[in-house]
């Protein structure tokens, strides 16, 4: 079976890792010896296993593509960066043709969409990989397209915790109040309770100890202003494994999509890779 080439960018990050991890251990991929990092990144490598990664800081990977390409004429891109390089990297991964996955939240989500239809470069973008919340989303994204204002009067209460480094609101919250809103309730994304707090996330919420370094905990509560009635939506997910499973299958889905030359659409979610299924 011919592997795919992929290139796992957000190295020495902690989902980045564990998706080289993996990889490297997967006789289906190739893992490029490289991946993007931060201007801020110290190290000029790093190393899983017996893989030595060169890590490219952005102002040397303009200069480093070529090379890169000349080994590997073609691969996918796997983002896990940081909120902050979003943008960035989708035009540069449009600008070197390099088709990509995007599991990174954060940055002007708009605009990244529409770099990626005005392109020709297919990618896959979502603000969740593991595919059990991102059905769990469609489902909600049903409820609130078939029975608008279903909890209309209620008020909703949403809190997320991640580990300390998450600098961004989750984008898993995000995209549920937008659900929540169309099913009546008026809350803004800006009341969402991010919590990153090791103490508070041990001792206040009981997450294991073991995963304060890796988790994302998503509790969405909805009450009548009386009190009388409450209903409570929960996902917690401790560790990344969840994520792994479900970029892996949404390399495979842009595999097929890359291999269709009259293939019109550029920018895919993980509910089309969950379609495909």
């Amino acid at each position: 079976m011919k592997k795919i080439n992929i290139m796992i960018n957000g190295l020495p990050g902690n989902v980045a890792k564990k998706l080289a991890q993996a990889s490297i251990m997967d006789d289906r991929f190739q893992v490029l010896p490289f991946s993007l990092t931060g201007q801020e990144i110290q190290e000029e490598t790093f190393t899983i296993g017996s893989t030595l990664f060169e890590l490219i800081k952005p102002d040397t990977r303009d200069n480093k593509i070529s090379r890169i390409k000349s080994q590997f004429t073609s691969f996918i891109a796997i983002d896990f960066t940081h909120p902050t390089a979003v943008n960035s990297n989708a035009l540069f991964y449009t600008q070197y043709r390099i088709p990509f996955i995007m599991g990174t939240t954060g940055g002007d989500r708009e605009e990244l969409a529409r770099v990626v239809k005005q392109s020709s470069t297919l990618a896959v973008i979502a603000p969740n990989m593991a595919k059990q919340i991102v059905g769990f989303q469609a489902m909600m994204e049903y409820a609130a397209n078939t029975f608008p204002d279903l909890f209309k009067g209620y008020e909703l209460e949403v809190v997320e915790s991640h580990q300390k480094g998450k600098a961004d609101t989750s984008g898993t919250a995000k995209a549920m109040v937008g659900y929540f809103n169309k099913l009546g309730t008026d809350f803004n994304v800006t009341d969402i309770q991010m919590i990153r707090d090791p103490e508070k996330q041990e001792k206040t919420l009981g997450i294991p100890k073991d995963h304060l370094a890796g988790h994302g905990w998503h509790t969405y509560t909805l009450r009548t202003t009386d009190g009388s009635t409450l209903f409570e939506f929960k996902h917690n997910i401790n560790g990344r494994d969840i994520y792994v499973s479900g970029t892996f299958d949404a390399v495979f889905f842009l595999e097929e999509k890359l291999a269709k030359p009259d293939t019109q659409k550029k920018l895919y979610t993980m509910i089309d890779v969950l379609n495909r299924e």
